[in-house]
């Protein structure tokens, strides 16, 4: 029996995801801090680390936003084939939810015309919210928020490298990117690398490997390797919290790949602030479940 999808529901999912990214980190984020905080050997980090603690749990106590850049809402929809829903009444909902969360809670809207800069204080505009399909063969519906900040977005690196460059030139690109950025990231960071693909896609893969779960790995062992030895590398660049030093630059390096042409190898950098914000709503028989 197929799952029939409420879209009243979609648009109060919608609202309230926006509303919980923006509160409520994620306990693995949470998680990658105590580990931070257990292995920073820098006094000046160990203090930036502590006071980056103290905010999310006065944030959480309190009922406010962990950070003031409600960033540009990102909505990742995966839609199981036992699934029955109007796909546009669906992007539909989904706007109007992002705008009543922005107008309802209410928050600072971050999101302008890119030539008249005018911001309708909606959190929306031309093509925003961002709004993502995929497809699996569950009996669910999910729905991912994500408010990526303009600090880390701002960072956003792509080299169209050539077969010949190797692997060398990818993690050379990669140090040289969390250099460039320093601590205008608002690190520890989430290190997101995209490998393959055309150029477009490869940004796409940078920005889903960094707002990936930490404790997640690449599902292709090449890539898994990758992650594990760029995430040292990272760690021992000394940029550290807030790039005043350290040991703690960044929680990990994620890295997503896809096949390429054989005469090029892209590779592209998104990162994501030590405020790595993301909410999940589930669809199924049971009703609405949220979680991260």
């Amino acid at each position: 029996m197929m799952l029939k999808i409420d879209i009243a529901q979609v648009e109060t999912a919608a609202k309230e995801l926006y509303v919980r990214a923006l509160k409520q980190l994620p306990p693995d984020i949470k998680a990658g801090f105590a580990r931070l905080s257990a292995t920073e050997t820098a006094s000046t980090a160990q203090r930036v680390l502590g006071t980056m603690v103290t905010n999310i749990a006065v944030a959480e106590r309190t009922d406010n936003l962990l950070c003031q850049d409600t960033g540009i809402p990102i909505y990742n929809v995966t839609i199981g084939r036992g699934v029955a829903v109007d796909g546009a009444q669906l992007k539909q909902a989904i706007r109007r939810g992002c705008e009543r969360a922005t107008r309802e809670l209410p928050f600072r809207s971050s999101i302008v015309h890119p030539i008249t800069r005018i911001n309708e204080q909606t959190s929306c505009g031309p093509g925003v919210p961002v709004i993502h399909f995929d497809f699996d063969a569950s009996d669910e519906l999910s729905i991912e928020m994500i408010p990526k900040g303009s600090g880390s977005e701002n960072n956003s690196f792509l080299k169209m490298a050539i077969p010949a460059d190797g692997v060398d030139v990818i993690k050379t690109f990669v140090i040289d990117c969390v250099l460039s950025a320093g601590g205008k990231t608002c690190p520890p960071t989430i290190v997101g690398v995209g490998i393959g693909g055309t150029a477009d896609l490869c940004v796409h893969l940078a920005k889903r490997a960094a707002v990936r779960a930490l404790g997640s790995a690449c599902a292709d062992p090449e890539g898994a390797k990758l992650e594990v030895a760029l995430s040292s590398a990272v760690n021992s660049l000394g940029v550290g919290p807030q790039g005043l030093g350290g040991d703690s630059t960044a929680f990990a390096v994620h890295v997503e790949l896809a096949a390429t042409h054989i005469t090029m190898n892209p590779v592209a950098v998104n990162m994501q602030c030590h405020s790595a914000r993301r909410a999940r709503a589930t669809f199924s028989a049971r009703g609405v479940e949220y979680g991260f």
